[in-house]
Order: structure tokens, then C-alpha cells, then sequence
């Protein structure tokens, strides 16, 4: 049989309708309609004043953190366990990534560690919405205020979760979307920064586009990027972005029918707080201690039935790269470091069938029973 991929998305007629019209007019580039309605749009969603689109995720993140007022040397507070573009953005922007740990249920970062690692040069805390699971956001208000610190949103992988009913994205003074493949909309690649901001919203206009002038073009007085998404993206992402709702609902009957099917497995399954909704992205399983089936055994016998799976994030403090910069020596987060090596998520895309679900839970039923 062929392989259940891990994330495939949905591609529909409304879609190619979108871009086939795109195409016909000759606006292909990001001065078309489509970028700006599709801007808009997401905007409106996440209640947000201004959304400007760019090439990635990862773009996103840095022109989020660019915007601040960040100095050399000034500190950020963020997750170990997350992807490493967020500190990579951190860097990138001249400050210093400070890691908290994070929680065991929910798999985002461990509110309660943050104030004990609020120093005089911490400037903002960078929220990272994890697999689905919004982060606890009233610590968050709460720690920003009597510190007088920003509030960066990271919610690629929380497009249409919620916290206490307020859509992720739309909880900070600036937050990213991405719409990568593998996520609830997609343009293929690309992202997006939410602000109600303006002069937040003014300043990533002008790093997404090589901080043109206005009033005087080819004259640069600052370094900015490329980052800006085409036309042709934001067609796709805009009838993506219509049927969200319906795409939400059926990530929750997907994690329902797993949640079903691997109960009595010896597994910890994803969680949902009761103010929160989770929109299970990515549906992550993590290995019982007392199993001594290791993650990656586990992962080949699933292969094997043709099943695709990916490991859990490798923590900030645990990367070769940042290590040999001199950062996180000797810095320890247990909790991280377990889920890091003890979890996955399982095949949990738009495309997953009710079926394929079925097999997936017999499969890794036989599994377990096999081992034991």
C-alpha cells in the first residue's frame, strides 16, 4: 500500500479557480488584489488591525522581532521546546534567547518559570503556541504588564485555536502565522504578521520590501529583505482561508476518533484545557517512561506498515549550533528534554481519511502488542 503521509493538505476547485484567475490578469507578482483581501482577511480573523504577508513562517518571525524596539545585548524570553527559527530570530535581531521550560500536558511553555527569569535587559516574551494547544495567555498579560514588556505571538501552528474564545494570533502587540503545507491554511510556503500596532505595521512594510523609501526609491538608510508573497500564494491562501472553519472541525473529529482508538495504549495523548481549543495540528503522542519501546523503534515499525511519523522538536538548549555560540551552557529543562525524545506525532493532515485513521490505531495496537 502506499504510505500515509504525515500531513497532506486539502487543494480544492476554489482554489484553482483563484489562482487560474490570477494568472489570466497578469498579476503574479505582491502587487496583486489577492495579497491585499488575503492580508485583510487574516487580519479580521485573529482581530487584528493590519496583516502583512510574507515568503515564509521563519520571515515572519524575524520582521515580527525586527519591529521591536530590540537592542544589542537586551533578552527575550522563549520556549526550549519549539522550532529554531524562533530563536534563531531572536539572534538574528541582535538580542539573546532566555528558555523556560515546558509543561508536560500541554507541551508549551511553563508559565510559572518565566517572571524568575526577568532581568533589567529583558525586553518581550515570545509565545509559542505548541501543536495545536494555546499557551495559558492571562500569565502571560499579566507578567507583560508589571514588567512592561512586549508580547511576540507565535502561532503557525495555532491558526483557528482559541484562548477563553479569542482566536491565537490575535492575543499580543505582534504575532506570526504560517502557512507552510503542513498547516491549517496553506499557500505552500509562506506566512504572515498580525499587529493592530501601526507603527509595527508600517516598519514590517518596509523590512518585507528591501526598506524602500517612499518618497525616494533605490535610497536605503536600513538593511531589509525580500520577504514579500506573491499574488498567485495569497489566491491560494485566500480560498484556503474560507473554508478554515471547516478545517478546524475536522482536525478535532480527527484527534477525537485517534484519542477513541489509542486510550489504553501506554501513551500520553494531547490534552485540552478547559479554557482553551485545540486545534491538534500536529496529533502528538508521547511514550510512557515505564515503555521501553524507544521513540524511534517505534516510529521504524510504524514505517514499516507504511505509516509515516515525525519526532518531536529537539530542544534550543540541546542544538550543536547554539552551543558552539556560546549559549545554554550547561542550561537543563527536563521536561523538554523528555517529550524531545520520547514523543511524535502521528498522520494528521487535511487528507487523512476516517479509515486510514482506523488502520493507523490497528497498526500501532499490533505494535505494542507485539512488543510486549
Amino acid at each position: 500500500m502506499n504510505k500515509i503521509p504525515v500531513s497532506e493538505p486539502l487543494i480544492g476547485e476554489r482554489e484553482e479557480a483563484l489562482v487560474l484567475d490570477c494568472l489570466r490578469s497578469g498579476w503574479i507578482s505582491s502587487e496583486g488584489k489577492y495579497v491585499k483581501e488575503f492580508e485583510k482577511k487574516c487580519a479580521r480573523y485573529c482581530s487584528m488591525n493590519a496583516g502583512i504577508s510574507v515568503s515564509s513562517g521563519t520571515a515572519a518571525l524575524q520582521v515580527a522581532v525586527a519591529c521591536l524596539p530590540i537592542e544589542k545585548g537586551d533578552e527575550i524570553i522563549m520556549p526550549a521546546f519549539t522550532i529554531i527559527s524562533c530563536a534563531t530570530a531572536i539572534i538574528e535581531a541582535g538580542a539573546k534567547p532566555v528558555l523556560v521550560d515546558c509543561n508536560l500536558d500541554t507541551w508549551t511553555m511553563n508559565t510559572d518559570e518565566i517572571e524568575a527569569k526577568i532581568t533589567k535587559k529583558t525586553k518581550a516574551i515570545m509565545v509559542v503556541h505548541i501543536y495545536g494547544h494555546p499557551v495559558d495567555m492571562q500569565s502571560i498579560a499579566e507578567l507583560a504588564e508589571k514588567h512592561n514588556l512586549y508580547v511576540i505571538e507565535d502561532a503557525a501552528e495555532a491558526h483557528g485555536a482559541e484562548y477563553k474564545k479569542e482566536k491565537c494570533g490575535g492575543l499580543s502587540d505582534i504575532s506570526i502565522l504560517s502557512f507552510y503545507a503542513n498547516k491549517l491554511v496553506t499557500t505552500g510556503e509562506g506566512g504572515m504578521i498580525l499587529t493592530s500596532n501601526s507603527k509595527f505595521e508600517e516598519r514590517a512594510r518596509s523590512l518585507i520590501n528591501l526598506c524602500f523609501k517612499p518618497e525616494k526609491r533605490f535610497y536605503h538608510t536600513e538593511i531589509g529583505h525580500n520577504y514579500r508573497m506573491s499574488n498567485i500564494q495569497a489566491a491560494i491562501g485566500l480560498a484556503q482561508l474560507e473554508k478554515l472553519d471547516i478545517f478546524v472541525n475536522r482536525k478535532r473529529e480527527m484527534a477525537k476518533l485517534y484519542n477513541n482508538q489509542l486510550s489504553e495504549l501506554p501513551i500520553q495523548l494531547p490534552t485540552e484545557k478547559k479554557w482553551a481549543k485545540n486545534i491538534y495540528w500536529m496529533y502528538g503522542i508521547v511514550l510512557n517512561k515505564e515503555c521501553d519501546l524507544t521513540r524511534n523503534d517505534f516510529m521504524e515499525a510504524l514505517n514499516k506498515k507504511g505509516i509515516e511519523s515525525r519526532p518531536f522538536f529537539i530542544g534550543m538548549h540541546e542544538q550543536p549550533v547554539f552551543k558552539n555560540m556560546g549559549l545554554f551552557i550547561g542550561e537543563n529543562y527536563p521536561v523538554c528534554e523528555y517529550i524531545s525524545k520520547k514523543g511524535l506525532y502521528l498522520p494528521s493532515g487535511q487528507a487523512i481519511t476516517n479509515s486510514q485513521i482506523q488502520y493507523i490505531s490497528d497498526a500501532m495496537h499490533e505494535i505494542f502488542s507485539n512488543f510486549h
